[in-house]
C-alpha cells in the first residue's frame, strides 16, 4: 500500500490523503501516519480529504485513525470526507454504524462540496473562506 499526502491550489486550506491498495491490520500504518501528517501539518480549522477511491480492499483497522481524525478536525472547526466507492468499504462503513458519519463522496471535488454520492445533494457545512 502506498499513501501520499496532496494539497493542490484547487484545495487551498484542505488536506488530502490518497490511499492505494489494501487496508487491513498489517498495511494500514502508512495511512495512520498520512492521517497524523496531515493533522499536524496545520493549526487551526482543519479540512481533510481522504481518497481511498484505489483501495482495492479494507477491514476495520481503517476505523481508529479514521475516527480520531473525524474528532479532531471536528474540534478544530472542520471535517473529514472520506471518497469511497468500493463495496468493501461501504460495508465496514455500515457495518460499524459509520457511514453516516463517513458518508461516500465520488471525488475529492464532491467532497470539497459536500456532496455525497448517495444522494447528490450538498451537506455544505463550514466551507474555508
Amino acid at each position: 500500500m502506498t499513501v501520499r499526502g496532496e494539497a493542490p491550489a484547487l484545495f487551498e486550506e484542505c488536506r488530502i490523503v490518497h490511499a492505494y491498495g489494501e487496508l487491513d491490520t498489517q498495511t494500514v500504518a502508512p495511512l495512520v501516519r498520512a492521517l497524523a501528517e496531515a493533522r499536524a501539518a496545520r493549526r487551526g480549522r482543519l479540512f481533510l480529504i481522504v481518497d481511498l477511491s484505489k483501495v482495492t480492499f479494507t477491514d476495520c483497522s481503517i476505523l481508529t485513525p479514521l475516527c480520531a481524525a473525524w474528532a479532531d478536525c471536528r474540534a478544530r472547526g472542520g471535517w473529514i470526507r472520506v471518497v469511497h466507492d468500493n463495496h468493501t468499504t461501504d460495508l465496514v462503513f455500515r457495518c460499524s454504524g459509520l457511514l453516516d458519519r463517513f458518508p461516500a463522496y465520488a471525488s475529492a471535488q464532491d467532497a470539497w462540496e459536500g456532496r455525497t454520492a448517495d444522494n447528490g445533494t450538498s451537506e455544505r457545512p463550514a466551507q474555508p473562506g
